[in-house]
């Protein structure tokens, strides 16, 4: 794959920079805290993976179709909780302090849903964070052929009915990483591969052990030990149906912050961006707040997605106190921050697919 040129930003909004960094600290120094897990969030995972292992063992027990699929889908659903409150802190190293500690928690709480953790953090950290919603940079809105994600890809006429189907699209994010994406990324095949911590044979054994310990806890003990009660074509279309409604959720609460805001650009073709880093987040992230509020922190901080990327190496824990600075500061530069309520977000979001699916004039 050709290498994409390094893009840089305008470094106009230095200012904002120092005032957001500087009010940051103030309050870690007025709480006597760091940025990193505590006590909290360690519980919180273990209790995530003591409802994961605990949905896990129900679904081996059951003998009926609806009451496997039940306990099973709880079983992804918190790995997909996992990845959310673990795998997105620690792949910024903001869950432990020590690098090796955090690339080993990943390997862990990443095989309930399979998705290798080296390959998505490069994906995410490394692109998606540097380039949101920048055309052929973001890889979170590269053109699939079937989803019109920014008013510079292909339009084609079945796209003017997107905003309905785009939840099927959403849904099988998931199985196309896990089962395709992660495996040219390990290949060689796409921009991710040069990027990534661990490469050659040490890189090629670690990928497969948690592909393979996924295999074997997500399907193979359940083939092994449910038929004939439960069929083993039902196993693997329940192992799907639950990544699949899994992935549903997360490409709502994460892309879909971004595609609510409807902000994209293309690279120049030389120079830098007409504008700054900081500018750029705002006007291409929402922040948003659930109803109740508290699920806001079983969410991972993952409603607070403009205050993540403003502070990526910091805990999710930190997200709320963050966002109230955010709101402090960002005024003073002439700068709009507005925390939506999730209706609101869905009808952005839907707005923004309607918008793409009509035919460029």
């Amino acid at each position: 794959m050709t290498p994409l040129r390094p893009l840089a930003f305008q470094r106009d909004d230095s200012g904002l920079h120092r005032a957001l960094m500087q009010a940051a600290q103030n309050y870690l120094a007025e709480s006597r805290d760091h940025r990193f897990a505590d006590i909290g969030m360690l519980a919180k995972v273990l209790i995530l993976l003591a409802l994961c292992a605990l949905c896990y063992a129900l679904s081996l027990q059951q003998h009926s179709i609806w009451a496997y699929f039940a306990c099973y889908f709880g079983f992804i659903f918190i790995g997909m909780f996992l990845t959310v409150n673990v795998v997105h802190d620690a792949s910024h190293n903001a869950f432990f302090k020590q690098p090796w500690a955090n690339r080993w928690l990943n390997c862990l709480v990443s095989i309930p849903l399979g998705l290798d953790p080296d390959c998505w953090r490069v994906r995410h950290v490394i692109f998606h964070h540097a380039h949101n919603n920048i055309e052929h940079y973001d890889p979170d809105i590269d053109a699939n052929g079937v989803l019109r994600q920014t008013p510079f890809q292909r339009w084609r006429p079945f796209m003017r009915a997107q905003r309905f189907y785009w939840p099927l699209v959403a849904a099988m994010t998931f199985p196309y990483y896990i089962w395709l994406f992660d495996w040219l990324d390990r290949a060689g095949q796409t921009r991710v591969t040069a990027r990534m911590a661990q490469r050659g044979i040490r890189g090629w054994t670690v990928f497969l052990m948690g592909k393979t310990a996924h295999l074997i806890l997500a399907l193979a003990i359940p083939c092994y030990l449910l038929p004939p009660a439960i069929g083993v074509g039902q196993i693997v279309l329940v192992y799907l149906l639950s990544q699949m409604l899994s992935s549903l959720l997360f490409v709502m609460l994460i892309i879909g912050t971004h595609w609510a805001k409807a902000k994209f650009y293309q690279a120049p073709a030389q120079g830098p961006l007409p504008h700054g880093w900081y500018h750029h987040v705002f006007a291409t992230t929402f922040d948003w707040f659930p109803r109740p509020r508290w699920l806001g922190y079983w969410l991972g901080g993952a409603n607070l997605h403009l205050t993540h990327h403003l502070f990526p190496h910091w805990s999710h824990r930190h997200y709320p106190a963050l966002s109230r600075i955010i709101a402090e500061v960002a005024p003073r530069f002439s700068i709009d921050y507005r925390v939506l309520e999730l209706g609101e977000l869905l009808r952005l979001q839907q707005r923004f697919l309607s918008a793409m699916g009509r035919k460029p004039e």
